[in-house]
């Protein structure tokens, strides 16, 4: 088990995972309850105990969920199973997506990437662009770089765009601050309509 990996599941089991709310984002909220995104198949990176997945399936959404946590992956199966609706979690890295078929109208990363090395930050964009139907919504939630950190992870607007395009073109940007108090960022990006060779 790696480092990291590790070091999420004694989070969760010590109950001491800040990111895992409970809460589904209001900017989610608004996407799909704003009657401009009509159900489809969504895909929930980094999925964490469930929140958004179920959240999503509640409001007629195929989910699948995906997160390297098995304690994680183990909390929200359970989660689902309660609230009565159908989700499939996977336990599996993010950056290796090739298990899964078939093509997904919204992809959601509430706080994933930012936590991921950069140097598989391509492995990751490759697979969704694989996955993400064209036309379809990529909805990202990141951190900014704080260079203060011994490890200074997040990414910037930059390179945000740097990495998933031309694969995808980013629609909208919102720059504000975590509860937690880092700078954060929401990004809508689009599926571009490109030939596979030139994703």
């Amino acid at each position: 088990m790696s480092l990291r990996r590790w070091f999420f599941d004694l989070r969760y089991l010590r109950g001491r995972a800040p990111w895992d709310t409970g809460v589904t984002p209001p900017e989610v909220v608004e996407l799909i309850e704003g009657g401009r995104l009509p159900p489809g198949r969504a895909l929930d990176l980094g999925c964490g105990t469930g929140t958004n997945s179920i959240y999503l399936a509640r409001h007629g959404w195929e989910v699948v969920g995906v997160d390297f946590s098995a304690v994680a992956v183990r909390r929200a199966r359970r989660r689902a199973r309660r609230a009565g609706v159908d989700v499939r979690f996977y336990r599996a890295d993010v950056t290796d997506l090739s298990f899964l078929e078939g093509l997904f109208d919204l992809a959601l990363d509430i706080g994933c990437l930012h936590g991921i090395p950069s140097d598989r930050w391509r492995r990751y964009a490759e697979g969704l662009a694989r996955l993400v139907r064209p036309g379809g919504l990529y909805l990202l939630y990141a951190f900014a770089p704080r260079p203060e950190r011994p490890v200074p992870r997040g990414l910037t607007p930059e390179e945000v765009r740097d990495l998933f395009t031309p694969a995808f073109a980013v629609e909208r940007e919102a720059v504000g601050r975590d509860p937690n108090g880092p700078t954060s960022a929401w990004y809508w990006l689009r599926r571009s309509h490109l030939p596979a060779d030139r994703v």
